[in-house]
């Protein structure tokens, strides 16, 4: 009789140390599970292509007489007219808690760099245009935009144009040529023009080029031009 006691006492110590254990991971778990939580309900909310060209605010007078000039440019006015084209300011669409850790949309924003978000018109699946300012703070050679920063620019525009006939709309860089055929000037406008070359299931084939914005939509001199490939990752359909 005695020894059914204390197997009765033990075995319900037992149960209540795993009751506890239970209770005890699962909550580490909904901590640890919060950061995450938090960022899918902030891309959920985060702002519509159309929303994102109300919300740039020109810091300063110099900010905005660029923002009038790409918005007014007679290549926005074109491709703004024309209805299979989107226009939006993704880096807006980020929420502040990421924009402050992306290098394109944070770190490389601000005088004398990217005074001013740039303008994209995305004609989804086929080609997409990216118009913006390149200041005098980022050069390599004195008055010479830095040719690291032109790639980043080529990666970054090359992917967007192709992640968007990508099944999941989401991939990383395979490969990226970049050829450097002028030098660019600081304190210019220049223009990336990307167009879709092939889709191949999660592979997408992206050539583009960066020129000098001139006054007109006619094409400028050609600064850079690329070619990439980019691949959708087999996870991406699990992705929020």
């Amino acid at each position: 009789m005695a020894e059914t006691v204390q197997f009765t006492s033990i075995f319900r110590r037992i149960l209540k140390i795993g009751t506890f254990s239970i209770v005890f991971t699962s909550a580490g778990f909904l901590i640890a599970s919060i950061p995450a939580i938090a960022s899918i309900i902030s891309l959920m909310s985060a702002p519509t292509d159309a929303e994102s060209l109300a919300l740039y605010k020109a810091p300063d007078e110099q900010a905005a007489k660029i923002n009038e000039y790409i918005n007014n440019h007679p290549l926005s006015l074109i491709l703004r007219a024309t209805p299979s084209y989107v226009e939006s300011r993704p880096h807006l669409r980020f929420v502040d808690e990421h924009r402050k850790h992306s290098l394109t949309g944070g770190t490389l924003q601000g005088p004398g760099k990217i005074p001013v978000p740039p303008v994209i018109f995305l004609q989804e699946g086929k080609n997409m245009v990216s118009i913006l300012y390149l200041g005098t703070d980022l050069c390599g050679h004195v008055g010479i935009i830095h040719g690291g920063l032109l790639a980043t620019l080529c990666d970054e525009g090359l992917a967007r144009c192709g992640f968007s006939a990508l099944p999941n709309k989401i991939g990383v860089t395979a490969r990226l040529t970049v050829n450097y055929r002028n030098p660019a000037p600081a304190g210019s406008f220049v223009v990336l023009k990307a167009e879709i070359a092939k889709v191949e299931g999660r592979k997408v084939w992206v050539k583009g080029r960066i020129e000098i914005l001139g006054e007109t939509q006619e094409p400028g001199k050609v600064l850079v031009e690329a070619e990439g490939l980019f691949i959708e990752p087999k996870y991406a359909k699990v992705l929020p």
